[in-house]
Parts: C-alpha cells; sequence; structure tokens
C-alpha cells in the first residue's frame, strides 16, 4: 500500500522547511490524470484477480511440499434452485480447482428446515477434512440467515460473516475478513491509490459489504487488518441527494455498493477520484434489448472525469472469488497450526 510518511508518533513529518499542514497536502494529493480530456485508467480486476490466482497456487504447492500438508479444502452448501447461486458457486469451484483448493458442493431443496442445516453445518465445522464452509445466500425466508452465518466456525467461516469475525475486524484484528470489501482493499493497494489521509465515501451500508469496506478504509495501517488511514464518510438511502451529491464531490476515493444503476453521475465526481464500483444489476439494454450487467456509476461519463475507474462487470466480482481461495488458504493454514500445537 502507499502511504505517506508518518512519524514514529503517527503524525505527519514535516519537512525541515517548516512546511505547514496545507503545503504538506498539496504535495501528497496527487491525481491520476494529467489533462482534463484524460479517460480514467481502468481497474482490471479480473486481471488482478488471475494474478492473485496464479501467487496462491504456486503458495499452496509450496505449503503442502514444504510441510507435508494436504490441500487446502472448501465446502459449499447450495440451497434451492436459483440460477444466479448456481452460477456463483460453479466459479467459486473452478477457482479452487485452478489454485490447488479442493472443493465439494453439497445442493439441498428450498424446504430444507433451519434445524437439518444447522446440524449439516456442525458436522462440517467437526470434521477435521474441511478447512472452508460456505452457505451460498440468500437462503430461503424460513431460515435465519444470521443464525445460519453464526453456526459456521469462526476458523472456518471464509465467508467472514460470523458476527465474531465482524467484530474482530471493527476492532483491526486479525481475522476472516468478508471477500467483497478484502478484494477492494487489494484492488486499491495493488494499483496503488494513495489512501493515507484522503477523504473516502463509501455509498450503501450493508453489514457485508458498505459497513466492513468503511472499516478497511479508515483504520489504522498499522494493525492486523493493514487498513488504509483515510477519513470516512459514509453514505445510504437515507442520504438526501443534494447531501450524497456534495460529500461526493469531496471525496479522492468513491465506493458504491448499492445495486442503484447510474447512481453515481459525473457531476457528483471530483477530477481524478479513484472509483471503485461494487454494484451489479442486470438491466435490459434500451438499443439491443439483451441483458445487461451494469453497476452503480455512470462509467461512460464518471471515466472522463475520474482517474481510476472499475468496470462492471470485469471489477470487484472477480476479486471476491479470489478472495474466497485466500481466505481458504489462511483458515487451511491457521487450522494445520493449531492441529500441530495441540499435537505438541
Amino acid at each position: 500500500m502507499v502511504h505517506t510518511k508518518k512519524t514514529t508518533n503517527g503524525s505527519l513529518a514535516i519537512d525541515q522547511n517548516g512546511a505547514d499542514i496545507l503545503s504538506i497536502e498539496r504535495r501528497f494529493h496527487t491525481d491520476t490524470k494529467d489533462s482534463v480530456n484524460e479517460m480514467a485508467k481502468l481497474i482490471d480486476g479480473k486481471q488482478i484477480a488471475a494474478d492473485i490466482r496464479v501467487e496462491l497456487r504456486d503458495q499452496i504447492k509450496e505449503w503442502m511440499e514444504q510441510g507435508g500438508n494436504r490441500a487446502p479444502h472448501l465446502t459449499a452448501i447450495l440451497i434451492g434452485e436459483d440460477p444466479a447461486s448456481n452460477t456463483y458457486v460453479s466459479n467459486k469451484m473452478k477457482a479452487a480447482a485452478d489454485v490447488g483448493i479442493t472443493s465439494k458442493t453439497e445442493r439441498y431443496g428450498a424446504d430444507i428446515t433451519e434445524e437439518q442445516l444447522l446440524k449439516r453445518i456442525e458436522e462440517l465445522n467437526n470434521d477435521d477434512s474441511v478447512d472452508g464452509i460456505l452457505v451460498q445466500l440468500p437462503v430461503p425466508g424460513h431460515i435465519n440467515e444470521r443464525k445460519v452465518c453464526n453456526s459456521v466456525s469462526c476458523d472456518k467461516d471464509v465467508d467472514g460473516f460470523n458476527e465474531r469475525n465482524i467484530g474482530r475486524l471493527c476492532l483491526d484484528m486479525n481475522t476472516l475478513i468478508p471477500c467483497t470489501p478484502l478484494g477492494v482493499q487489494e484492488l486499491i493497494k495493488r494499483t496503488e491509490i494513495e489512501t493515507f489521509g484522503k477523504n473516502a465515501v463509501v455509498v450503501g451500508r450493508s453489514k457485508n459489504v458498505g459497513m466492513p469496506i468503511a472499516m478497511l478504509l479508515h483504520a489504522d495501517g498499522r494493525n492486523d487488518t493493514c487498513a488504509m488511514d483515510a477519513t470516512v464518510t459514509m453514505c445510504h438511502r437515507f442520504t438526501p441527494p443534494e447531501e450524497l451529491a456534495r460529500f461526493c464531490r469531496t471525496a479522492d476515493i468513491i465506493v458504491t455498493a448499492t445495486g442503484v444503476p447510474g447512481l453515481i453521475k459525473a457531476d457528483m465526481v471530483k477530477e481524478g477520484a479513484a472509483i471503485i464500483d461494487v454494484g451489479i444489476t442486470r438491466v435490459t439494454d434500451p438499443v439491443t434489448g439483451k441483458n445487461k450487467l451494469v453497476g452503480d456509476v455512470d462509467f461512460e461519463e464518471v471515466r472522463k472525469v475520474a482517474g481510476h475507474i472499475t468496470p462492471v462487470p470485469g471489477g470487484v466480482g472477480p476479486m471476491t472469488v479470489a478472495m474466497l481461495m485466500k481466505n481458504t488458504f489462511i483458515a487451511a493454514k491457521n487450522l494445520a497450526r493449531k492441529k500441530a500445537e495441540k499435537e505438541k
């Protein structure tokens, strides 16, 4: 991650010429565009995710060869016949095979009871051959989603949705971080977008995406989550439109995750800002009549103003899957270490 230099006590370094805070801000406030007419740099999440998968493949192979460990294993639970959920789980299993993680998908009908599901999760929690457990959301309405997420062992919670893991994230402690927020953080790091002391706006306050992203953006980079030291404003559906626009115009970084197509317009974006679009909605193209995926951002217009921008699709989506693989490997290593410590 790119960070402005800090002193040992965490304050901004003042140069020997006695520069004041305003001049320091000007020095480190770097726009990513050379002119108004230059298009934003595209953040290729698909390529970055592919790079991460190559790294993971090598790391898993080395871990297995050096320590005599078995391949990490991920078990996914898929309930019902929702086509989108089926596609998501299929993509995750393909990614697992690509990096050297073994996997299994357990399919259940939409009529499975909550008690049956919780019992199966408990069995997987106690199965030493399973490192990661993924319950594909959403679950049928008769099942309590929070109860299901909390039933997954914190050690195997590769989605990062157990309330104890979320609590550790909020306290900036070592934990399994939700995959989409972790993917956003990784995109920002690998694109070398400056975050220290910058203004960031998160649009959307969902507990699995918006809130964890805000935590990672604002928390102290010296602690376990390796967070980003930005000054964060959080907006949501009750933020008045004129206030949303005002907040966004102050932002060096905008992360939007609302599922509202075209919410972020070009006149809401400061020149040179970094735009991370987590939103994804299927709409009908008025020209072709075909379905297509779009984000929260008016992409074609905003890219004329922004410094960096993620596309939809091909931005955050592939990173979410890559981070699931990373979390599964982390969980496998942690469980192997705990087992070795018990056997001493």
